[in-house]
């Protein structure tokens, strides 16, 4: 649980209140492009703590054009923004739209938001350039009582942004997510170590029985883990990143997998 001050802890609670009635009105109302940044620029004000005169600016340029909104910290942008009217849905051609202003100005974080639905994304700066999404959620649903909620706001406040990357929460919550993810914890599942494990405790329960660990991959690769964990983009990086361990990774060609691929989560 991460400990946030008192102070700002007010101060997100002051804004949860104030705001999500103004948010259930400019919906209602289905404003603008041009009020809903307004009311971001409020937000990220009184709810996320950066000044309004010397922090938030709309005159950011990005190759010819300006983005709806960048936080500076300490004369630095660490942050772009770009918004939406309250309600658009956040499609993927606006992902692209604020990929390309990060990209083009070497900024590492972005936010796409249409002030009820904020998405904070991470700019992987590779070949190609690759976005990853760390989180999201909804203002008007965020709940006051829950720490959980809170935290959620709390990464990108600006007490958490003006730290090094070495000490910053918000960077930390994303590589907790990258470690914590489905394809990873899937793939770590068939290591040779995991599959050992399996096998002495199958050993305890019944030692006259003779299990491999290859049936035991089998088993794991047939009928525990979904299809779309072998599968993609992700998949192959989560295998790369254990085939940098000691240990070799084994698993089971996508082939001999006999399970329907599902749209849920593990």
């Amino acid at each position: 649980m991460i400990q946030i001050p008192n102070k700002i802890k007010d101060r997100l609670l002051l804004g949860i209140k104030k705001f999500q009635p103004i948010l259930l009105k400019a919906f209602d109302k289905d404003i603008n492009e041009s009020d809903t940044v307004t009311i971001i620029s409020d937000m990220l004000s009184e709810v996320f703590g950066y000044d309004k005169y010397t922090e938030i600016t709309t005159e950011y340029a990005v190759k010819k054009t300006y983005c709806d909104l960048a936080l500076r910290v300490d004369g630095n942008p660490r942050i772009l923004i770009e918004a939406k009217a309250i309600g658009l849905d956040l499609k993927g051609d606006f992902v692209r739209q604020a990929v390309d202003y990060g990209s083009n100005s070497g900024i590492e974080w972005i936010i796409l938001t249409n002030a009820k639905v904020w998405r904070v994304y991470k700019i992987v700066f590779a070949k190609p350039i690759d976005k990853e999404l760390v989180y999201e959620f909804d203002f008007g649903q965020i709940n006051s009582k829950r720490q959980k909620d809170l935290e959620l706001l709390y990464y990108i406040c600006k007490e958490v942004i003006s730290k090094s990357d070495t000490k910053n929460l918000l960077q930390e919550y994303r590589i907790q997510k990258e470690l914590l993810n489905r394809f990873l914890i899937g793939h770590i599942l068939m290591t040779e170590p995991v599959l050992d494990s399996v096998r002495k405790i199958v050993k305890k329960m019944a030692p006259e029985a003779k299990v491999s660990n290859d049936e035991i991959l089998s088993v794991i690769a047939d009928e525990v883990i979904k299809r779309e964990i072998f599968e993609g983009d992700k998949a192959i990086y989560a295998k790369k990143r254990i085939a940098k361990l000691n240990k070799p990774v084994k698993t089971t060609p996508v082939k001999a997998v006999s399970q329907e691929p599902k749209s849920t989560d593990i």
